[in-house]
């Protein structure tokens, strides 16, 4: 299927939808990434460099730069779509390509933000970006807009994640972050929406409430970069907020993606889900349940990063689930089609060195 082609099969455009991460540091015919990519239109894929399921493994995706650009070119060959390549290169600690495996040595947003100067962090995000384009990778998962706004949180403040506690000066860092990365090419992808700062908990592990937490604050960054015209991702959180809605945990609440990032904020662009693998989701709703929901709720992209635990066959399993959820009416095909043509819409803007790698 060309990116262009007006009718696609209902089974293409799913595959439109999902993100997934897989085993190997080649992509070689016959392996379950290559079909998903080339037989099932899978629409991204995520790369890792260690392996959460199996601490055995010396690799996940990452052993060179030279090992990473020949699989990235694979992945690419394959592809009917463009595909989208992510990573998660915040820098810091939540760095997958590390200076141990060749490449560059990277800061925090908590040191970037520290030092207080915009275009430092430029500076530093261009670097950053110039390495991700050189290897093929088209989607950054950065930068955290989280406020740094509880010095117990585990998974932000703890890995230093966020720029600061103050939402003009993480829009003001992010803006630049996202700035230099669209000048090389690589798109961004703001997180965690509504925001993970305030959180006590750790959503990998469990159901985080930050119901007494969270403050609207949180939407600053978010509510600036989208106003700047920089934003064509961005990643929900699984946090919970009863204040926001009494029943769904943010990725799967329509209240949040529709009422608040949609309506309120006024973003257009794709809504993709945090990792649906996460102990959040998968300890609160059944894997079809949680799919049809977050779908309902306005999520055009799903991401497995099939590392918490793994399946060779996530995409093709991923994509039975949806395919049955349309045939069976619990799902619209509008609403497939609704998400298949922002993601394609998105594809057909990114340049074409990022989208055939």
């Amino acid at each position: 299927m060309a990116a262009s082609d007006p009718s696609p099969p209902l089974k293409d455009k799913i595959g439109q939808m999902i993100l997934a991460g897989f085993r190997g540091l080649e992509a070689r015919e016959g392996d379950p990434i290559i079909e998903d990519v080339r037989a099932r239109n899978l629409g991204a894929v995520i790369l890792f460099d260690q392996d959460v399921s199996d601490k055995t493994l010396p690799w996940r995706n990452v052993q060179s730069p030279a090992q990473v650009k020949a699989l990235v070119a694979m992945l690419h060959r394959a592809a009917r779509t463009p595909l989208l390549v992510s990573v998660d290169q915040e820098g810091g600690r939540v760095n997958r390509l590390k200076a141990a495996y060749g490449f560059p040595e990277t800061l925090s947003h908590e040191e970037l933000g520290g030092r207080n100067d915009p275009a430092f962090t430029f500076s530093h995000a261009a670097m950053i970006a110039r390495t991700l384009a050189g290897l093929g990778i088209n989607l950054n998962l950065a930068p955290v807009v989280d406020l740094d706004a509880n010095p117990d949180n585990p998974i932000i403040k703890g890995k230093r994640r966020s720029f600061h506690a103050d939402p003009d000066v993480v829009g003001t860092h992010a803006i630049e972050y996202a700035r230099a990365h669209r000048q090389h090419g690589v798109l961004i992808c703001p997180k965690h929406f509504p925001g993970h700062g305030s959180a006590m908990g750790d959503t990998h592990l469990g159901l985080v409430d930050v119901t007494k937490t969270w403050n609207e604050r949180e939407l600053i960054p978010f509510q600036r970069m989208i106003d700047a015209g920089l934003v064509e991702i961005v990643m929900t959180a699984h946090v919970f907020n009863a204040n926001l809605d009494p029943d769904r945990p943010a990725t799967l609440s329509k209240r949040v993606l529709q009422g608040i990032l949609r309506g309120k904020l006024g973003y257009r662009g794709l809504i993709i889900s945090d990792d649906m693998e996460m102990k959040a989701i998968t300890s609160q709703f059944g894997l079809e349940n949680a799919i049809q929901s977050g779908i309902e709720a306005g999520l055009d992209m799903l991401c497995f990063g099939n590392n918490m635990s793994y399946d060779p066959h996530i995409g093709e399993k991923v994509m039975g689930i949806i395919l049955r959820l349309v045939e069976t009416g619990k799902l619209s095909e509008s609403r497939i089609d609704e998400s298949y043509r922002r993601i394609l819409a998105l594809k057909q803007r990114l340049p074409r060195s990022s989208a055939n790698g």
